[in-house]
């Protein structure tokens, strides 16, 4: 396992909000929705986008844009067409006036728009949880990471066009998946681009021996591991693997480690009812006060209070 399937491979889409919506201009849509990921594909036609107070981005036919953002962002065919709909927290679609439009654009099984033959097709597809396993990774995204259709060759936008109005058994889990490899497979070519800002712990992959590190840590949290013996895994001393390390990924081995291990239980706590010792013994803490003491140190919360919250979500 890599560190970039460690990462997405813990918290994955479970009944993610996905729409195809056929618009023709003019028109410009509010997200106010507060989600922690969403995901536009654009079919056909073009869309601007853009975070408040940002200049917007122009999206082609095949491109993709991630959006990592808590705040308002429009979506248009053109940066100065008026306000049409807004979309709030609940993914409800109304008027600037209140005046519900979602029944009224409604097209069939996750469709909306003004109709199959309008001129702009896009796929929207939303996290509504977040998990901390994945916070790690995205937290590294801008508020909008824009991804041609030039810098990367997959049928995965076409995959998810075709599979996105179909209502048969078993397929919103079908659609969840998708949504997760158009997600990985976005992230991996923003990434790859010359002129992205990857994180440190993304460029470190390629050296032989903090990649080696990295793999073996993501593979394997759980271990009781020391600097010296990650070294010895990797054919490197203890100071040469801790200063190579901490030059290229930005932290020491055994913070990393630490961070990875406290975004696991974050995760297994919000989706399993597993006991708080068993998770403590699965991320590599010998009793369930170690794990609490640093989990609280980390979160500003205990365990028990994190999972009461997420919960309540």
């Amino acid at each position: 396992m890599d560190e970039l399937t460690g990462l997405l491979d813990g918290p994955r889409a479970r009944g993610a909000f996905l729409l195809r919506t056929l618009l023709e201009p003019p028109w410009s849509i509010r997200v106010e929705d507060e989600a922690p990921l969403s995901l536009t594909a654009v079919v056909r036609g073009e869309a601007y986008m853009a975070c408040e107070g940002a200049e917007p981005v122009r999206l082609g036919p095949g491109d993709v844009a991630v959006v990592r953002w808590n705040g308002p962002y429009t979506v248009a065919d053109d940066p100065a067409s008026p306000t049409r709909a807004v979309i709030d927290a609940d993914q409800k679609c109304h008027t600037l006036y209140g005046e519900p439009l979602w029944e009224t654009m409604s097209l069939g099984v996750r469709t909306w728009g003004d109709g199959e033959h309008a001129s702009t097709e896009m796929l929207v597809g939303t996290y509504l949880v977040e998990g901390e396993v994945s916070r790690r990774l995205l937290d590294v995204l801008p508020p909008l990471a824009h991804v041609p259709a030039d810098s990367w060759d997959t049928p995965l936008p076409s995959m998810l066009a075709e599979e996105i109005g179909r209502d048969e058994p078993g397929q919103e889990v079908v659609l969840d998946r998708l949504l997760d490899l158009l997600l990985i497979g976005a992230l991996r070519a923003w990434f790859a681009r010359e002129r992205s800002t990857a994180p440190a712990w993304y460029r470190a992959r390629t050296d032989p021996v903090v990649g080696r590190a990295l793999r073996l840590l993501h593979a394997d949290p759980g271990r009781a591991w020391t600097v010296a013996g990650l070294a010895a895994e990797c054919g490197a001393s203890r100071a040469a693997l801790a200063r190579r390390f901490t030059a290229l990924v930005g932290e020491a081995p055994v913070a990393y480690l630490t961070g990875l291990r406290l975004a696991i239980a974050a995760d297994l706590l919000r989706d399993s009812d597993a006991t708080l010792g068993s998770i403590a013994r699965k991320v590599g803490y010998s009793t369930p006060f170690a794990l609490s003491s640093a989990f609280k140190r980390a979160y500003g919360v205990s365990p028990t209070g994190h999972r009461a919250r997420a919960a309540g979500r």
